[in-house]
């Protein structure tokens, strides 16, 4: 049985709408019978009220905002006008409050006023509107109001004198079609619409004379019509993680008045109904509770600090310590639990686990508390790196919790802190920096200044250190703009200081000349309305004209690797790849005369490849510290700014092509090895040590790349060396997002075993044992990845910033911390089955190629 698929809808939260609240009055019909003229002699004041002696006596109306029984804005008026024929207004009103600050419960009183003679004026009738729907959603375009005769609207939420009554009347029925077809809720035709309209222009006529007898009078006015419904959305108040992430739909709060797309959510009940997932806030749930407040003042004053320094825990509640300090950086504490940390903290000095989880005891907000907290950092154990980063994290804001972290960091050395450099650029987001212009330092940021002179002693750290910087100081946020620019300039000061400290500034400058250079190259290439063999001749024209002195130039450290140093570039190699951006290839001429080939992008943010890389990186360092050498070939990748960038170029090919068998005597991956190194005393025709390198790859990439939620894995981007080598590329996918519809948890297709020797090879039981004891040591440094990834969540990265508060959860969730090291092995063992025996992945890399194959 086929699924039905529901369209995806589009629509707008009231919450983003910064627009005015406006209604327009058209016009008042029906009739009233005047009073006999014996009533008028009775009271002879009747005879002042207009209404009394004519049926369009010179009304004017009064139209106030009310919610849940009060009044909102004050009552605003029409404009004086005389009415002989017809009571038309057609006036707008302007009402002073702004869409986005409606509540729910929003309805309009309005009210139209008789006069009673000079100065005086009487209620002629009300009608009270409510601005939303049933559904939630914000009435648009022309609505029908029931007027209460005598009385003036009074705008409660049980109101007397309501807009709507029920009514089973032909025209009520017409005026409800009619508004759809207004709004273009019903299909229009031409000639059947005019035949429609005049019978209900005789319908019409046929009821007023019943109106005219019943003395029903109803009031027109019209909402500004929207392109999309717009739906009521609540204030998002800040909440706990927890609350957040029992959430799956939330309101936008968004302050752009733009649509939003949004898919319904099938809930599989047994009544098979369809519905959304609501966030609820309460507002008093980031409040503390006074009775809890004065609990903890109590059982932390300074006063218990001698008895709680003797403090030793039993074995019951050791173990109940040992259990909350290996908790996640991501587990939240209840109040219990940090006061059983607070309590033994002196205890827990000597455990280095324990610090991160006893400041998140601390109450920051209590200057005792925290008072005595940085009192007891020195005394702590020392901390181990993967901590020092938790606490540079958007959860720790005290100056001299950051200031310890940064201290625990000054005892790594430079290999170690290149590889978090990354990340520790993205917090100095978190830091207190005040980018004043007229200051000289930002004495404020132990780590601005910290990386500043660790910059300056390593050229390696300088040279990422500055890049990294640059494409900050294009972040939108114009806060970040100018504190990553005044941390650049700083940098560039303390170079100047340094003996040799011009030089390196010349040479980042000559660097940035040369990036400049050939992305203007790239620019043009991509604006030529030419075929691609004349995109790369044109490249190789532009790259030896000696005016763009890229053909020799003086020697420079490349960006990318500043271990090697280019001195030019041989533009006869140089070539334009086939892709939408047009990437440019151009092979860079080293020092020593050496060939080192770079893929320049223009127009593409390589930010997240870039992120996937460096952790890429990270793991593999990891896995060799457990003497894991997985033969991982973590190419080289570098954003130069938001829209450019620059990738190491790995002489390989794709398993798309490679399955075609134009590189080898036959179609597959054991082929195309056997034919780049045969050797017919193994049992699959290739070298033990190439086919070892395959096979250790292989597990390497399908644990990482699992870890990451890497997407978008079709065979065009699962590369292979000729040496064995197997990689991925292009990461625009990843923490679990793909494009393609049930797409697997991990990669490994067929093609991929195929290339081992088959399921049944003693290659493919290795592949699978390198893959669980991959696994297996990644998740020992699990904490140290999701710090990493904590520090990224104010980064703009396209994965992350779609959801930055769930970002580490996606990525703790494949760690499966609460497994057990054999449920881990069993449940990577169901992954990898998962995915060899998966269907759907394979008709999707047939598709892929098919379309591919057509394109050319």
């Amino acid at each position: 049985m086929a699924k039905s698929v529901m369209e995806p809808f589009t629509f707008a939260s009231s919450r983003s709408l910064k627009m005015t609240l406006n209604v327009r009055i058209d016009s008042l019909e029906g009739a009233r019978t005047p009073l006999p003229y014996t009533a008028l002699l009775a009271d002879p004041s009747l005879k002042h009220v207009g209404s009394n002696t004519s049926n369009y006596s010179d009304f004017f109306l009064t139209v106030q905002l009310f919610a849940d029984s009060k009044p909102l804005t004050v009552p605003v008026q029409t404009a004086y006008k005389a009415f002989r024929s017809h009571r038309t207004w057609m006036e707008w009103l302007t009402i002073p409050i702004q869409y986005c600050d409606l509540p729910l419960s929003s309805q309009l009183a309005i009210t139209i006023w008789d006069l009673a003679g000079p100065g005086k004026a009487v209620p002629f009738g009300g009608t009270t509107v409510s601005l939303f729907e049933k559904d939630n959603n914000l009435k648009k375009g022309r609505q029908k109001c029931k007027i209460w005769l005598a009385v003036e609207a009074d705008g409660l939420s049980d109101t007397t004198t309501p807009s709507t009554v029920a009514s089973n009347s032909e025209m009520d029925r017409l005026e409800k079609l009619f508004k759809k077809h207004e709004l273009s809720e019903l299909p229009r035709l031409d000639w059947l619409d005019n035949l429609a309209f005049r019978q209900i222009e005789r319908v019409n006529k046929q009821s007023s004379s019943s109106v005219e007898r019943k003395d029903e009078h109803y009031l027109f006015i019209e909402f500004p019509r929207f392109d999309f419904p717009v739906v009521y959305s609540d204030y998002e108040y800040t909440s706990s993680s927890s609350l957040t992430a029992n959430s799956t739909i939330s309101p936008s709060a968004s302050s752009a008045p733009s649509a939003q797309r949004q898919a319904p959510q099938s809930n599989s009940d047994a009544g098979g109904t369809l519905g959304f997932s609501m966030r609820v806030y309460d507002p008093e749930i980031t409040r503390d509770n006074p009775a809890e407040s004065k609990h903890r003042r109590l059982v932390r004053s300074h006063r218990n600090g001698p008895l709680d320094r003797d403090l030793k825990p039993n074995s019951k509640i050791r173990d109940e310590l040992n259990e909350k300090l290996n908790y996640s950086p991501t587990h939240d504490l209840t109040s219990e639990e940090k006061d059983l940390l607070w309590k033994f903290r002196f205890y827990l000095t000597r455990d280095k686990r324990g610090l991160t989880k006893f400041l998140k005891s601390v109450a920051w907000d209590d200057s005792a508390e925290c008072k005595q907290a940085v009192q007891l950092l020195p005394q702590w154990t020392e901390i181990d790196v993967d901590d020092a980063l938790e606490l540079l994290g958007p959860g720790f804001e005290n100056i001299s919790v950051r200031a310890y972290a940064v201290d625990r960091l000054r005892k790594a050395d430079d290999d170690e802190l290149q590889l978090y450099l990354l990340q520790l650029v993205q917090a100095l987001k978190f830091e207190r920096i005040r980018p004043d212009p007229n200051a000289e330092t930002t004495t404020d940021s132990s780590l601005a200044n910290f990386l500043i002179i660790r910059a300056c002693a390593n050229v390696t750290l300088g040279n990422f250190f500055y890049w990294y910087l640059m494409v900050e100081t294009e972040d939108t946020n114009q806060d970040y703009k100018r504190l990553f620019s005044k941390v650049a300039w700083e940098f560039q000061v303390a170079l100047g200081k340094m003996d040799g400290g011009e030089k390196r500034r010349a040479t980042i400058k000559r660097q940035a000349d040369f990036v400049f250079m050939i992305g203007e190259i790239s620019k043009e290439i991509q604006g030529l309305r030419e075929s691609r063999p004349k995109k790369v001749e044109r490249l190789k024209q532009l790259l030896a004209n000696g005016k763009n002195e890229l053909v020799a130039f003086e020697p420079v450290p490349l960006p990318l690797d500043p271990g090697v140093t280019v001195v030019g570039c041989f533009p006869e190699a140089s070539n334009v790849f086939k892709s939408s951006l047009f990437p440019l290839l151009i092979n860079l001429k080293t020092e020593s005369g050496a060939n080192y080939p770079i893929i320049f992008k223009t127009g593409d943010d390589l930010r997240q490849d870039q992120l996937v890389i460096q952790i890429l990186t990270l793991m593999d360092k990891l896995l060799r510290k457990e003497n894991l050498d997985l033969k991982l070939t973590p190419y080289r990748i570098l954003a130069t700014s938001a829209y450019t960038g620059v990738v190491q170029f790995v002489d390989s090919l794709s398993l798309a092509s490679i399955e075609e068998g134009k590189h080898a005597p036959a179609a597959g991956v054991l082929p195309y090895l056997r034919n780049n190194h045969p050797d017919e005393t193994t049992e699959t025709g290739v070298k033990a040590e190439v086919m070892d390198t395959y096979v250790k790859s292989c597990a390497g990439y399908c644990v990482i790349t699992y870890l990451l939620g890497v997407g978008d894995r079709h065979l065009d981007n699962l590369l292979l060396t000729p040496d064995g080598h197997f990689f991925h590329v292009d990461f625009g996918f990843i923490l679990g997002r793909d494009p393609k519809p049930f797409a697997p948890l991990m990669k490994l297709c067929k093609e991929m075993v195929d290339g081992m020797g088959g399921a049944n090879s003693v290659n493919y039981a290795n592949f699978k044992s390198y893959c669980y004891t991959a696994y297996t040591t990644l998740r020992k440094s699990a904490n140290l990845i999701l710090n990493l990834f904590a520090l990224m969540v104010d980064a703009n990265i396209p994965d992350i910033r779609l959801e930055p508060d769930k970002a580490v959860l996606k990525v703790k969730e494949r760690f499966n911390l609460e497994m057990s090291e054999e449920e881990a092995i069993k449940h990577f063992r169901n992954l990898i089955d998962e995915s060899v025996s998966s269907v759907f992945p394979v008709l999707i890399d047939r598709m892929h190629m098919f379309t591919q194959r057509w394109r050319k």
